[in-house]
Protein backbone atom coordinates (compact mmCIF):
# COMPACT_ATOMS: atom_id res chain seq x y z
CA UNK A 1 0.00 0.00 0.00
CA UNK A 2 1.51 3.10 -0.92
CA UNK A 3 2.11 5.33 1.95
CA UNK A 4 0.69 9.22 2.45
CA UNK A 5 4.20 10.98 2.25
CA UNK A 6 4.37 8.99 -1.12
CA UNK A 7 1.06 10.16 -2.16
CA UNK A 8 1.54 13.53 -0.89
CA UNK A 9 3.59 14.07 -4.01
CA UNK A 10 1.03 14.10 -6.63
CA UNK A 11 -0.72 16.62 -4.88
CA UNK A 12 -0.24 20.46 -5.62
CA UNK A 13 0.18 22.41 -2.48
CA UNK A 14 1.46 25.93 -1.44
CA UNK A 15 5.20 25.61 -0.19
CA UNK A 16 4.76 25.87 3.48
CA UNK A 17 8.61 25.79 5.14
CA UNK A 18 8.28 25.45 8.44
CA UNK A 19 4.94 27.03 8.61
CA UNK A 20 0.75 26.56 8.83
CA UNK A 21 -1.29 26.13 5.33
CA UNK A 22 -4.88 26.15 5.90
CA UNK A 23 -6.78 24.87 3.03
CA UNK A 24 -10.40 25.10 3.56
CA UNK A 25 -13.17 22.11 2.03
CA UNK A 26 -16.38 24.05 3.27
CA UNK A 27 -17.58 26.70 6.10
CA UNK A 28 -15.12 29.19 5.05
CA UNK A 29 -17.53 31.60 3.06
CA UNK A 30 -20.69 30.20 5.09
CA UNK A 31 -22.23 28.29 7.54
CA UNK A 32 -22.44 24.69 6.38
CA UNK A 33 -20.19 21.80 5.85
CA UNK A 34 -17.16 22.71 8.32
CA UNK A 35 -13.88 20.81 6.75
CA UNK A 36 -10.72 22.67 7.29
CA UNK A 37 -7.00 20.52 6.41
CA UNK A 38 -4.27 21.89 7.78
CA UNK A 39 -0.80 21.01 6.66
CA UNK A 40 2.63 21.51 8.94
CA UNK A 41 6.07 20.27 6.88
CA UNK A 42 4.82 16.72 5.73
CA UNK A 43 1.86 16.74 8.22
CA UNK A 44 -1.92 16.92 7.24
CA UNK A 45 -5.08 17.41 9.74
CA UNK A 46 -8.36 17.98 8.04
CA UNK A 47 -10.53 19.69 10.74
CA UNK A 48 -13.86 18.49 10.87
CA UNK A 49 -15.95 16.69 7.74
CA UNK A 50 -18.81 18.43 7.93
CA UNK A 51 -22.01 18.44 5.20
CA UNK A 52 -23.22 21.10 3.06
CA UNK A 53 -26.83 22.04 3.96
CA UNK A 54 -29.46 24.82 1.98
CA UNK A 55 -28.47 26.09 -0.90
CA UNK A 56 -24.94 24.29 -1.63
CA UNK A 57 -26.12 21.27 -0.46
CA UNK A 58 -28.94 22.16 -3.24
CA UNK A 59 -26.20 23.03 -6.10
CA UNK A 60 -24.23 19.82 -5.29
CA UNK A 61 -21.65 20.76 -3.37
CA UNK A 62 -21.49 17.43 -1.43
CA UNK A 63 -21.20 15.54 -4.29
CA UNK A 64 -18.13 17.69 -5.56
CA UNK A 65 -14.52 16.28 -5.07
CA UNK A 66 -12.30 16.97 -2.48
CA UNK A 67 -9.98 20.36 -2.87
CA UNK A 68 -7.17 17.59 -1.63
CA UNK A 69 -6.40 13.86 -1.90
CA UNK A 70 -8.06 12.35 1.32
CA UNK A 71 -5.30 9.76 1.08
CA UNK A 72 -2.75 12.16 1.76
CA UNK A 73 -4.14 13.12 5.30
CA UNK A 74 -2.81 11.92 8.12
CA UNK A 75 -5.84 12.52 11.09
CA UNK A 76 -9.18 13.81 10.82
CA UNK A 77 -10.29 15.56 14.30
CA UNK A 78 -13.60 16.05 14.99
CA UNK A 79 -14.81 18.90 17.37
CA UNK A 80 -18.76 17.79 17.60
CA UNK A 81 -21.35 15.80 15.80
CA UNK A 82 -23.50 18.15 14.52
CA UNK A 83 -24.16 16.79 10.95
CA UNK A 84 -22.46 20.11 9.32
CA UNK A 85 -19.24 19.08 10.89
CA UNK A 86 -19.16 15.30 10.07
CA UNK A 87 -21.67 14.13 7.65
CA UNK A 88 -19.12 14.16 4.99
CA UNK A 89 -17.02 11.70 6.91
CA UNK A 90 -17.88 8.34 5.21
CA UNK A 91 -17.49 9.78 1.90
CA UNK A 92 -14.02 11.12 2.69
CA UNK A 93 -13.10 7.11 3.74
CA UNK A 94 -15.14 5.88 0.84
CA UNK A 95 -12.87 8.21 -1.22
CA UNK A 96 -9.67 7.32 0.37
CA UNK A 97 -8.90 8.18 3.87
CA UNK A 98 -7.57 5.67 5.77
CA UNK A 99 -5.79 7.26 9.44
CA UNK A 100 -7.48 7.54 12.58
CA UNK A 101 -10.62 10.06 12.99
CA UNK A 102 -10.18 11.34 16.42
CA UNK A 103 -12.88 13.00 18.73
CA UNK A 104 -13.94 12.59 22.35
CA UNK A 105 -16.15 9.47 22.92
CA UNK A 106 -19.91 11.92 23.60
CA UNK A 107 -19.35 13.01 20.20
CA UNK A 108 -18.30 9.16 18.54
CA UNK A 109 -21.44 8.35 20.25
CA UNK A 110 -23.70 10.98 18.71
CA UNK A 111 -22.19 10.74 15.36
CA UNK A 112 -22.98 6.97 14.86
CA UNK A 113 -26.83 8.46 15.43
CA UNK A 114 -26.33 11.68 12.96
CA UNK A 115 -24.38 9.97 10.31
CA UNK A 116 -26.51 6.29 10.33
CA UNK A 117 -29.71 8.92 10.24
CA UNK A 118 -28.09 10.66 7.54
CA UNK A 119 -27.81 7.84 5.29
CA UNK A 120 -30.96 6.15 5.39
CA UNK A 121 -32.23 9.65 4.93
CA UNK A 122 -30.29 9.91 1.54
CA UNK A 123 -31.05 6.06 0.70
CA UNK A 124 -34.79 7.31 0.65
CA UNK A 125 -34.31 10.56 -1.32
CA UNK A 126 -32.57 8.65 -3.79
CA UNK A 127 -35.27 6.28 -4.42
CA UNK A 128 -37.68 9.00 -4.68
CA UNK A 129 -35.33 10.49 -6.73
CA UNK A 130 -35.71 7.55 -8.99
CA UNK A 131 -39.23 7.61 -8.88
CA UNK A 132 -39.43 10.98 -10.22
CA UNK A 133 -36.96 10.44 -12.97
CA UNK A 134 -38.95 6.98 -14.36
CA UNK A 135 -41.79 8.67 -14.21
CA UNK A 136 -40.43 11.58 -16.20
CA UNK A 137 -38.81 9.20 -18.73
CA UNK A 138 -35.07 9.69 -17.36
CA UNK A 139 -32.19 7.40 -16.33
CA UNK A 140 -33.10 6.54 -12.62
CA UNK A 141 -30.06 4.59 -12.23
CA UNK A 142 -27.62 7.58 -12.26
CA UNK A 143 -28.71 8.55 -8.84
CA UNK A 144 -26.74 7.49 -6.10
CA UNK A 145 -26.74 8.70 -2.13
CA UNK A 146 -24.05 9.70 -1.21
CA UNK A 147 -23.14 7.24 0.86
CA UNK A 148 -24.29 3.94 2.73
CA UNK A 149 -24.63 2.57 6.22
CA UNK A 150 -21.67 0.55 5.23
CA UNK A 151 -19.75 3.72 4.54
CA UNK A 152 -20.77 4.96 7.47
CA UNK A 153 -19.71 1.53 9.38
CA UNK A 154 -16.07 1.89 7.52
CA UNK A 155 -15.60 5.71 9.11
CA UNK A 156 -16.68 4.59 12.81
CA UNK A 157 -14.26 1.42 12.59
CA UNK A 158 -11.33 4.39 12.27
CA UNK A 159 -13.02 5.91 15.28
CA UNK A 160 -10.57 6.86 18.34
CA UNK A 161 -11.89 8.19 21.62
CA UNK A 162 -9.72 10.97 23.02
CA UNK A 163 -10.17 12.58 26.96
CA UNK A 164 -10.16 16.52 26.90
CA UNK A 165 -6.55 17.63 27.61
CA UNK A 166 -4.73 14.63 26.68
CA UNK A 167 -2.32 15.50 24.27
CA UNK A 168 -2.47 12.82 20.93
CA UNK A 169 0.89 12.80 18.61
CA UNK A 170 -0.09 12.72 15.14
CA UNK A 171 3.20 12.85 13.04
CA UNK A 172 5.93 14.52 12.40
CA UNK A 173 6.16 16.83 15.51
CA UNK A 174 2.03 18.00 15.55
CA UNK A 175 0.17 17.10 18.45
CA UNK A 176 -3.12 18.07 19.87
CA UNK A 177 -5.28 18.35 22.59
CA UNK A 178 -9.15 18.84 23.29
CA UNK A 179 -10.92 21.34 25.50
CA UNK A 180 -14.60 21.50 26.24
CA UNK A 181 -16.14 24.17 23.93
CA UNK A 182 -19.46 24.28 25.52
CA UNK A 183 -21.66 23.88 22.41
CA UNK A 184 -23.41 20.15 22.09
CA UNK A 185 -22.55 17.04 23.64
CA UNK A 186 -19.29 16.31 23.63
CA UNK A 187 -18.16 19.34 21.78
CA UNK A 188 -14.88 20.09 21.58
CA UNK A 189 -11.85 22.67 20.73
CA UNK A 190 -8.71 21.81 18.86
CA UNK A 191 -5.31 23.40 20.01
CA UNK A 192 -2.48 21.70 17.75
CA UNK A 193 0.81 22.33 18.12
CA UNK A 194 3.64 21.76 15.75
CA UNK A 195 6.82 23.84 14.43
CA UNK A 196 6.96 26.03 17.72
CA UNK A 197 3.39 27.24 17.07
CA UNK A 198 -0.20 26.34 18.12
CA UNK A 199 -3.32 27.05 15.54
CA UNK A 200 -6.29 26.89 17.92
CA UNK A 201 -10.05 25.71 16.00
CA UNK A 202 -12.62 26.62 17.48
CA UNK A 203 -15.31 24.22 16.23
CA UNK A 204 -18.40 25.55 17.57
CA UNK A 205 -18.06 27.28 21.01
CA UNK A 206 -21.80 27.56 23.39
CA UNK A 207 -22.76 30.87 24.89
CA UNK A 208 -21.37 31.16 28.32
CA UNK A 209 -25.38 31.30 29.52
CA UNK A 210 -26.38 28.07 27.96
CA UNK A 211 -29.04 26.12 30.13
CA UNK A 212 -27.25 22.80 29.54
CA UNK A 213 -23.75 22.71 29.23
CA UNK A 214 -21.04 24.75 31.13
CA UNK A 215 -19.37 27.61 29.13
CA UNK A 216 -16.37 27.00 27.00
CA UNK A 217 -13.13 26.37 28.72
CA UNK A 218 -10.54 29.22 28.69
CA UNK A 219 -8.16 27.96 25.28
CA UNK A 220 -4.34 28.44 25.83
CA UNK A 221 -2.42 31.44 23.88
CA UNK A 222 -2.26 30.08 20.23
CA UNK A 223 -0.50 32.10 17.14
CA UNK A 224 -3.57 31.53 15.32
CA UNK A 225 -6.87 31.51 15.77
CA UNK A 226 -10.02 29.08 13.06
CA UNK A 227 -12.80 30.60 14.63
CA UNK A 228 -16.35 29.98 14.06
CA UNK A 229 -18.28 33.30 13.57
CA UNK A 230 -21.85 32.67 13.20
CA UNK A 231 -23.34 35.17 15.89
CA UNK A 232 -20.37 37.39 15.41
CA UNK A 233 -22.31 40.27 14.49
CA UNK A 234 -25.37 39.63 16.84
CA UNK A 235 -25.70 39.64 20.33
CA UNK A 236 -28.10 37.16 22.12
CA UNK A 237 -30.92 38.35 24.85
CA UNK A 238 -30.30 36.93 28.52
CA UNK A 239 -31.74 33.78 29.25
CA UNK A 240 -34.51 35.23 32.42
CA UNK A 241 -36.05 37.11 28.89
CA UNK A 242 -35.20 34.66 26.74
CA UNK A 243 -37.38 32.55 29.29
CA UNK A 244 -39.85 35.07 29.63
CA UNK A 245 -40.32 35.22 25.88
CA UNK A 246 -40.67 31.72 25.11
CA UNK A 247 -43.39 31.40 28.02
CA UNK A 248 -45.26 33.95 26.83
CA UNK A 249 -45.39 32.80 23.42
CA UNK A 250 -46.16 29.12 24.64
CA UNK A 251 -48.66 29.96 27.44
CA UNK A 252 -51.12 32.35 24.75
CA UNK A 253 -50.88 29.77 21.85
CA UNK A 254 -52.35 26.64 24.36
CA UNK A 255 -54.67 29.33 26.22
CA UNK A 256 -56.60 30.05 22.83
CA UNK A 257 -56.39 26.17 21.82
CA UNK A 258 -53.85 26.35 19.27
CA UNK A 259 -50.66 24.12 18.49
CA UNK A 260 -47.50 25.36 19.47
CA UNK A 261 -44.69 24.09 16.78
CA UNK A 262 -40.93 24.33 17.40
CA UNK A 263 -38.78 22.84 14.89
CA UNK A 264 -35.68 21.31 16.58
CA UNK A 265 -32.01 20.20 15.52
CA UNK A 266 -32.06 16.74 17.63
CA UNK A 267 -28.90 17.62 19.09
CA UNK A 268 -28.87 19.77 22.32
CA UNK A 269 -31.77 22.15 21.45
CA UNK A 270 -34.55 19.47 21.57
CA UNK A 271 -33.04 18.96 25.12
CA UNK A 272 -32.58 22.74 25.66
CA UNK A 273 -36.48 22.91 24.64
CA UNK A 274 -37.56 20.04 26.73
CA UNK A 275 -35.78 21.19 29.73
CA UNK A 276 -37.39 24.87 29.44
CA UNK A 277 -40.94 23.57 28.90
CA UNK A 278 -40.87 21.07 31.99
CA UNK A 279 -39.02 23.77 33.70
CA UNK A 280 -42.21 26.53 33.16
CA UNK A 281 -44.84 23.83 33.46
CA UNK A 282 -43.10 22.71 37.09
CA UNK A 283 -43.22 26.42 38.21
CA UNK A 284 -47.18 26.58 36.86
CA UNK A 285 -45.94 29.41 34.24
CA UNK A 286 -46.95 27.74 31.49
CA UNK A 287 -49.93 25.27 31.59
CA UNK A 288 -49.87 21.07 31.93
CA UNK A 289 -50.42 20.34 28.05
CA UNK A 290 -49.75 17.31 25.99
CA UNK A 291 -45.76 17.61 24.83
CA UNK A 292 -44.99 15.62 21.96
CA UNK A 293 -41.36 15.17 20.73
CA UNK A 294 -42.23 14.13 17.02
CA UNK A 295 -38.19 13.14 16.51
CA UNK A 296 -36.78 10.08 16.68
CA UNK A 297 -32.99 11.09 16.56
CA UNK A 298 -34.04 13.41 18.96
CA UNK A 299 -35.34 10.83 21.01
CA UNK A 300 -31.93 8.71 20.94
CA UNK A 301 -30.00 12.17 21.64
CA UNK A 302 -32.01 12.69 24.38
CA UNK A 303 -31.16 9.33 25.69
CA UNK A 304 -27.43 9.90 25.34
CA UNK A 305 -27.66 13.32 27.13
CA UNK A 306 -29.64 11.64 29.56
CA UNK A 307 -26.57 8.91 30.03
CA UNK A 308 -24.09 11.41 30.17
CA UNK A 309 -24.58 13.98 32.69
CA UNK A 310 -20.59 14.81 33.15
CA UNK A 311 -20.98 16.92 30.20
CA UNK A 312 -23.48 18.77 31.71
CA UNK A 313 -24.04 21.60 34.09
CA UNK A 314 -23.61 20.42 37.50
CA UNK A 315 -26.91 21.35 38.52
CA UNK A 316 -28.95 18.91 35.53
CA UNK A 317 -26.29 16.31 36.67
CA UNK A 318 -27.75 16.11 40.09
CA UNK A 319 -31.56 16.14 38.92
CA UNK A 320 -30.34 12.96 36.88
CA UNK A 321 -27.90 11.59 39.55
CA UNK A 322 -31.32 11.74 41.60
CA UNK A 323 -33.62 9.83 39.46
CA UNK A 324 -34.85 13.14 38.05
CA UNK A 325 -35.54 13.49 34.09
CA UNK A 326 -34.93 17.13 33.60
CA UNK A 327 -36.09 16.90 29.89
CA UNK A 328 -39.56 15.50 30.66
CA UNK A 329 -42.37 17.24 30.73
CA UNK A 330 -46.11 16.04 32.85
CA UNK A 331 -47.61 15.26 29.85
CA UNK A 332 -45.09 14.01 27.43
CA UNK A 333 -45.17 11.16 24.81
CA UNK A 334 -42.45 10.67 22.49
CA UNK A 335 -44.29 9.18 18.56
CA UNK A 336 -43.11 6.18 17.84
CA UNK A 337 -44.18 5.80 14.46
CA UNK A 338 -44.80 8.12 11.34
CA UNK A 339 -48.39 6.95 11.66
CA UNK A 340 -48.52 8.43 15.48
CA UNK A 341 -46.44 11.52 13.71
CA UNK A 342 -49.61 11.98 10.95
CA UNK A 343 -52.27 11.75 13.43
CA UNK A 344 -50.89 15.08 15.09
CA UNK A 345 -52.32 16.78 12.34
CA UNK A 346 -55.78 16.57 14.02
CA UNK A 347 -54.00 17.54 17.11
CA UNK A 348 -55.29 20.52 19.54
CA UNK A 349 -54.00 22.54 22.08
CA UNK A 350 -50.77 20.65 21.58
CA UNK A 351 -46.80 21.21 21.88
CA UNK A 352 -44.95 19.34 18.78
CA UNK A 353 -41.12 19.46 19.53
CA UNK A 354 -40.02 17.86 15.83
CA UNK A 355 -37.10 17.93 13.79
CA UNK A 356 -35.66 19.18 11.36
CA UNK A 357 -34.39 22.83 13.29
CA UNK A 358 -33.85 24.69 9.58
CA UNK A 359 -37.08 22.84 8.23
CA UNK A 360 -35.50 21.22 5.67
CA UNK A 361 -36.75 17.81 6.15
CA UNK A 362 -37.64 15.65 8.71
CA UNK A 363 -41.27 15.60 10.19
CA UNK A 364 -41.55 19.22 11.17
CA UNK A 365 -42.71 19.49 7.46
CA UNK A 366 -45.75 17.61 7.59
CA UNK A 367 -46.54 19.57 10.88
CA UNK A 368 -45.93 22.91 8.91
CA UNK A 369 -48.53 21.79 6.09
CA UNK A 370 -50.87 21.02 8.65
CA UNK A 371 -50.85 23.78 10.81
CA UNK A 372 -49.14 26.61 9.27
CA UNK A 373 -52.52 27.94 7.65
CA UNK A 374 -53.94 28.51 10.81
CA UNK A 375 -53.91 31.59 12.67
CA UNK A 376 -54.57 30.18 15.89
CA UNK A 377 -51.13 28.63 16.32
CA UNK A 378 -47.86 29.56 16.67
CA UNK A 379 -44.17 28.30 14.78
CA UNK A 380 -41.60 29.24 17.32
CA UNK A 381 -38.07 28.84 15.88
CA UNK A 382 -35.61 28.88 18.66
CA UNK A 383 -32.00 27.68 16.30
CA UNK A 384 -30.39 29.16 13.15
CA UNK A 385 -31.72 29.35 9.44
CA UNK A 386 -29.14 29.29 6.98
CA UNK A 387 -29.50 30.60 3.83
CA UNK A 388 -31.50 28.74 1.34
CA UNK A 389 -33.92 27.05 3.83
CA UNK A 390 -36.81 27.02 4.18
CA UNK A 391 -36.94 28.25 7.67
CA UNK A 392 -35.32 31.43 6.93
CA UNK A 393 -37.68 31.92 4.29
CA UNK A 394 -40.57 31.74 6.59
CA UNK A 395 -38.90 33.63 9.61
CA UNK A 396 -37.87 36.35 6.63
CA UNK A 397 -41.72 37.11 6.36
CA UNK A 398 -42.92 35.21 3.01
CA UNK A 399 -46.60 34.74 2.98
CA UNK A 400 -46.64 31.54 1.69
CA UNK A 401 -43.99 28.67 1.45
CA UNK A 402 -44.03 25.13 -0.46
CA UNK A 403 -44.15 22.58 1.54
CA UNK A 404 -44.10 19.24 0.60
CA UNK A 405 -45.49 20.07 -2.81
CA UNK A 406 -47.76 22.34 -1.40
CA UNK A 407 -48.35 25.64 -1.35
CA UNK A 408 -48.84 26.70 2.58
CA UNK A 409 -50.27 30.02 3.47
CA UNK A 410 -47.75 31.37 6.47
CA UNK A 411 -50.89 32.32 8.83
CA UNK A 412 -49.63 30.96 12.09
CA UNK A 413 -47.63 33.35 14.13
CA UNK A 414 -43.81 33.10 13.75
CA UNK A 415 -41.76 33.80 16.38
CA UNK A 416 -37.47 33.81 16.64
CA UNK A 417 -36.22 33.10 20.37
CA UNK A 418 -32.23 33.34 19.10
CA UNK A 419 -31.37 33.27 23.15
CA UNK A 420 -32.09 29.35 22.92
CA UNK A 421 -28.98 29.30 20.25
CA UNK A 422 -26.24 26.54 21.32
CA UNK A 423 -23.15 29.09 19.85
CA UNK A 424 -21.58 31.87 21.37
CA UNK A 425 -22.60 35.38 20.50
CA UNK A 426 -20.40 38.33 19.40
CA UNK A 427 -19.80 39.15 22.88
CA UNK A 428 -18.82 35.83 24.40
CA UNK A 429 -16.53 34.92 20.71
CA UNK A 430 -14.61 38.02 21.97
CA UNK A 431 -13.76 36.94 25.41
CA UNK A 432 -12.74 33.84 24.13
CA UNK A 433 -10.35 34.86 21.11
CA UNK A 434 -9.31 37.69 23.84
CA UNK A 435 -7.91 34.74 25.69
CA UNK A 436 -6.21 32.74 23.10
CA UNK A 437 -4.61 36.57 22.16
CA UNK A 438 -3.79 34.76 18.88
CA UNK A 439 -1.54 37.17 16.42
CA UNK A 440 -4.03 35.96 13.51
CA UNK A 441 -7.51 35.24 13.20
CA UNK A 442 -9.39 33.18 10.66
CA UNK A 443 -13.42 34.10 10.61
CA UNK A 444 -14.86 31.10 9.74
CA UNK A 445 -18.71 29.21 9.65
CA UNK A 446 -20.63 32.56 9.53
CA UNK A 447 -22.35 34.36 6.64
CA UNK A 448 -20.21 37.43 5.26
CA UNK A 449 -21.91 40.23 7.72
CA UNK A 450 -20.97 38.11 10.82
CA UNK A 451 -17.64 37.15 9.26
CA UNK A 452 -16.45 40.61 8.44
CA UNK A 453 -18.24 42.11 12.00
CA UNK A 454 -16.19 39.43 13.84
CA UNK A 455 -13.12 40.41 11.84
CA UNK A 456 -13.51 43.98 12.04
CA UNK A 457 -13.28 43.91 15.68
CA UNK A 458 -10.64 41.17 15.85
CA UNK A 459 -8.53 43.88 13.50
CA UNK A 460 -9.25 46.74 15.94
CA UNK A 461 -7.36 44.58 19.17
CA UNK A 462 -4.19 44.33 16.76
CA UNK A 463 -4.85 40.79 15.31
CA UNK A 464 -3.94 40.14 11.70
CA UNK A 465 -7.28 38.83 10.07
CA UNK A 466 -6.88 36.16 7.23
CA UNK A 467 -9.82 35.37 5.03
CA UNK A 468 -9.96 31.74 3.69
CA UNK A 469 -11.98 30.49 0.31
CA UNK A 470 -12.75 27.40 -0.73
CA UNK A 471 -9.54 25.18 -2.19
CA UNK A 472 -7.22 28.04 -2.01
CA UNK A 473 -4.06 27.50 0.22
CA UNK A 474 -4.00 30.39 3.11
CA UNK A 475 -0.46 30.58 4.92
CA UNK A 476 -0.61 31.13 8.59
Amino acid sequence: MTSPSARRRTEADAPSGDGWVLRSAGACQGVTGSAHRLRCGDTRVLIDAGMFQGRDAEAGANEAAWPFDPRTLDAVVLTHGHLDHVGRLPKLVADGFRGPVYATAATLAVAEVVLRDAARIQLEDAARERRRLKRAGGDPGAVRPLYREQDVDAALKRACAVDFGRRVEIGGDVAFRFGRAGHVLGAAWAALEGNGRTVLASGDLGDDDGPLHPPPAAPPRADVVLIESTYGDRRHRDAAATRAEFADVVRATLRRGGNVLIPTFALERTQAVLWALADLEREGVIPRRPVVLDAPMGARMTELYRSHPETLRPQLAARLAAGEDPFAPSSFETTTSFAASQRLAHARGVVIVAGAGMMTGGRILHHLRAHLGEPANALVVVGYQAEGTLGREIVEGAASVRVLGRRVPVAASVHTINGFSAHADAAALDRWLAAADPAAVVPVHGEATARAALGERAAERGYRVLDAALGADVAL
